[in-house]
């Protein structure tokens, strides 16, 4: 497993997938979801970015049914990206209730439930898995609860998946600095 990190805008998807373009086949796993045209137009950009040979899977969740140990040894796996997966997440298990009441220790009791899911997942596939993910911690404290919740939750997410990765790469201005 391999964790690419940076800030917005800093290049690390590009790096993510020069790292995971070393591989033959590649699996490039989306997690956004399409809430408007503004999104809809920044996925078909990333769709037709990348190269054509390159399947991809449109999923958030239950990712462990994806990656794994019978995962073909010779198709890398590129999920972009996990900050959305957790944003993807946290408003799953909120469900319909207003922000002002979200049980913030509950939502992420679930999200890491998918979370371990996926690393447990990552360490049993034989072929090598490019998590990107957004650095959330190096910000001003965001003046609203979901926003600071959100950091804090992305921010320990982080923290874990680094841990357990074999290799973590923070991008910034383009250019990727191996740091683990």
């Amino acid at each position: 497993m391999y964790l690419i990190t940076g800030g917005a805008r800093s290049g690390k998807s590009s790096h993510a997938e020069r790292l995971a373009s070393s591989s033959e086949r590649v699996l490039y796993i989306a997690t956004s979801k399409i809430f408007d045209d503004e999104m809809a137009e920044r996925v078909r950009h990333h769709r037709d970015s990348r190269p054509a040979h390159w399947r991809t899977l449109e999923q958030y969740r239950d990712l462990n049914g994806v990656i794994g140990a019978d995962k073909d040894p010779q198709e890398a796996v590129l999920l972009e990206c996990i900050t959305t997966l957790i944003t993807n997440l946290m408003f799953d298990a909120a469900g319909s209730a207003p922000e002002e009441e979200w049980d913030f220790a509950s939502i992420e009791q679930r999200v890491n439930q998918q979370i371990d899911l996926l690393i447990a997942a990552c360490k049993a596939c034989p072929a090598p898995v490019y998590l990107v993910t957004n650095e959330v911690g190096m910000g001003i404290v965001p003046e609203n609860r979901l926003a600071r919740h959100f950091r804090d939750i992305a921010g320990r997410v982080n923290q874990r998946l680094a841990r357990e990765a074999q290799e973590v790469w923070l991008v910034v201005s383009g250019i990727g600095v191996k740091i683990k």
